[in-house]
């Protein structure tokens, strides 16, 4: 299988003012009696943990909404990320700073656990929602590259190696946590067995690396990634190919997947291109988000996608919308919009 998208890594990294994070002003509270603006649609989009790139990014893309869609004003969360997220499609969520929200129309998530989601699988085995083919796919953000990332000096090479090492895979219910067991799956190693896992934050993770209190971590992450770099900065690293007969099975039994290569120098210590998977964070609602409001959404998100100061935020791309969409189908409003920009 010949390799996939090469992705150039920019070292660019955003500005803490660009970091625009949208903040809902309740709307009894925002106009007067009478006002047109009373009108508008206020929507919520569920990100992730504070220290990731959900957050950050997801709220610059709320602000774009806020700023370029009339009458409709968009506010994002932190929350646990791609699990919670689709449960929060069907109901209550917990906000990290705020609490209980009670309606999320918008979310943000990995596409192969928006799959696990319809289908059922995985996380949602023991639980699965209500309603999953109620979600609806309005397209890809950026690539969710999955970097296993060890120590230039251990004599960790491959996945595996990881056999009875201290491994961090992710916080539970983490689209990285549900991925690192599918990957040390295929490569024979029992993650509630063979390694001694730890559910760290990709920040409290790297930094564990970096102090020499785990061998390796997973995480699914742009790229670069900012925890790798600054572990980089001070112990060069390694990061672990996944390729060959281990990489078809999972793309065999998981259409989110594809391969990429994170080029050479991206990182202190890793010469070389690496091989690896990755899937999509993705943009998930449900059918109950009118046509028209899905269109705009859509349309401002790859058309404005210029003005967002995130350093991933070159890497919203039109042309890479619908990779990895596998079976979710497609919000009418968005799909309404690829078809006038000739992707379908």
């Amino acid at each position: 299988m010949s390799k996939g998208r090469r992705i150039r890594a920019s070292v660019a990294v955003a500005a803490a003012g660009a970091l625009a994070l949208s903040a809902c002003t309740p709307p009894e509270e925002a106009n007067g009696p009478g006002d047109e603006a009373d009108d508008t649609q206020f929507l919520r989009l569920a990100t992730g943990s504070t220290g990731g790139t959900y957050y950050p990014l997801g709220g610059e893309i709320a602000q774009l909404w806020s700023d370029h869609v009339d009458g409709v004003s968009v506010d994002s969360f932190p929350t646990g990320a791609s699990v919670q997220n689709l449960r929060a499609l069907e109901g209550e969520t917990e906000d990290e700073e705020e609490g209980q929200i009670d309606q999320v129309e918008l979310i943000m998530a990995v596409n192969g656990v928006a799959m696990q989601a319809q289908e059922g699988s995985g996380p949602f085995e023991d639980q699965p929602l209500e309603n999953p083919d109620d979600i609806a796919f309005l397209g890809n953000i950026y690539p969710e590259v999955m970097q296993v990332v060890t120590l230039a000096d251990s004599d960790i090479e491959s996945i595996a190696d990881l056999d009875g090492a201290n491994v961090e895979i992710g916080p539970a219910g983490s689209g990285t946590e549900v991925a690192a067991r599918d990957i040390l799956n295929a490569y024979g190693i029992d993650p509630s067995e063979d390694i001694n896992a730890f559910d760290s934050a990709f920040g409290d993770a790297a930094t564990a690396l970096g102090d020499g209190q785990v061998d390796a971590a997973f995480g699914i992450l742009s790229v670069p990634a900012a925890g790798i770099e600054e572990t980089s900065a001070t112990n060069d690293v390694r990061i672990l190919p996944i390729e060959g007969e281990e990489a078809e099975e999972l793309q065999e039994t998981d259409e989110s997947y594809s391969l990429m290569d994170i080029e050479g120098g991206t990182y202190n210590g890793q010469d070389e291109d690496v091989t690896t998977l990755t899937q999509w964070a993705s943009l998930y609602t449900t059918g109950s988000l009118d046509e028209d409001t899905a269109y705009e959404l859509t349309r401002v998100m790859y058309e404005h996608a210029d003005e967002l100061g995130h350093a991933v935020g070159d890497q919203v791309q039109l042309d890479s919308a619908l990779d990895g969409q596998g079976p979710m189908e497609l919000h009418p409003g968005a799909e309404r919009f690829y078809e006038e920009e000739g992707l379908l």
